[in-house]
């Protein structure tokens, strides 16, 4: 004999829906589009919209992987995936047999990643509550500070053109994000910049190893551009923030020592500090590594992460690190 539970089920389809039964007492009833009932295992079932949109594999007992096929950009995983747990931290990679197949590709991005994490870790220990990011670009930076928490003061500067409209669109809709159109350097002046390079435009020309490394580099326009000095912007750019402890990014394609020159003694007044330091020379005049990681902790900030950026494909060997430092008398006392 059919229950009223069937009998309403039958029925609710002529209201203009849909409905999809998933076994005694559950069904799921839905607007539009049919669902696809995907099972995983007696009991647990995944619903989508579009049969072949999704694909699910089992990752371990009672984890299951749904990659959004139409999202993403990678090639699709293939083989069985496997669970590897980050030590005791409760943190798990999930990895399939060509996760890691290109080894320079993977570590960077895991570079990138835990560089993130790390940086955003940082900035909540210290107690940061302004960001200072040189050489901002569109504001890829910024917006992955977002994506990991960070929610104080983020101040960006970027001289060229284009990027700036970029980010200033970017930062359009978050009132603790300032933008500003000019550089930072050791002089207040104005100077031709380099541009047609990506994200890699410079104040300073290539040199003979970036030119052979980047094709970009051949050809290069300029762009007459504002420079600043850091320590002639400081006080603006704290206004308001009753116990500032600014952080000092710097990402400026060789000309990061120039902008922490500008701060002259203020460089004091910041808690930590982000570079990007050359391994090998991309551009011609730029510190090498030694130098600029010896200027800092002249400055008073010791390392407390080196993150490749880039690696050379045939060798393997490190271009360039992102260099975390912080100033051990800023931190937080444990008493």
């Amino acid at each position: 004999m059919e229950t009223m539970y069937r009998r309403l089920l039958r029925a609710i389809p002529r209201l203009g829906v849909r409905v999809t039964d998933l076994g005694p007492g559950t069904a799921v009833v839905s607007r539009r589009g049919a669902p696809t009932r995907i099972p995983l295992q007696p009991g647990a079932d995944l619903l989508a919209r579009g049969a072949d949109r999704y694909s699910v594999a089992r990752a371990g007992k009672g984890v299951w992987v749904v990659l959004d096929k139409k999202a993403r950009k990678a090639p699709e995983p293939s083989g069985e995936w496997t669970d590897v747990p980050l030590g005791d931290t409760g943190a798990h990679l999930l990895m399939t047999e060509n996760t890691g197949a290109d080894e320079r590709r993977f570590q960077l991005a895991a570079g990138a990643y835990l560089c993130a994490q790390h940086v955003a870790g940082m900035l909540a220990a210290y107690g940061v509550n302004c960001v200072f990011d040189v050489g901002a670009n569109a504001g890829q930076y910024a917006k992955r500070l977002r994506r990991f928490g960070y929610t104080g003061r983020i101040v960006s500067f970027e001289p060229t053109a284009d990027a700036f409209a970029r980010l200033e669109r970017a930062a359009r809709d978050d009132p603790e994000w300032q933008v500003h159109h000019y550089a930072l350097g050791r002089e207040e002046t104005s100077r031709s910049i380099h541009t047609g390079w990506n994200s890699m435009n410079s104040l300073l020309p290539p040199s003979d190893y970036g030119r052979g490394r980047y094709k970009r580099f051949a050809k290069t326009q300029t762009e007459e551009i504002e420079i600043r000095r850091l320590d002639g912007v400081i006080e603006q750019s704290l206004k308001g923030i009753a116990d500032p402890r600014p952080y000092l990014k710097m990402d400026t394609q060789g000309y990061d020592l120039e902008v922490f020159a500008g701060a002259g003694e203020r460089i004091a007044d910041f808690v930590g500090l982000q570079s990007e330091v050359a391994a090998l020379r991309l551009y011609e005049g730029s510190p090498e590594m030694g130098e600029a990681i010896a200027t800092y902790e002249a400055g008073g900030f010791g390392i407390t992460g080196m993150y490749p950026v880039t690696r050379e494909e045939t060798t393997g060997r490190v271009v360039e690190f992102d260099c975390v430092m912080m100033r051990a008398d800023a931190a937080p006392s444990t008493s």
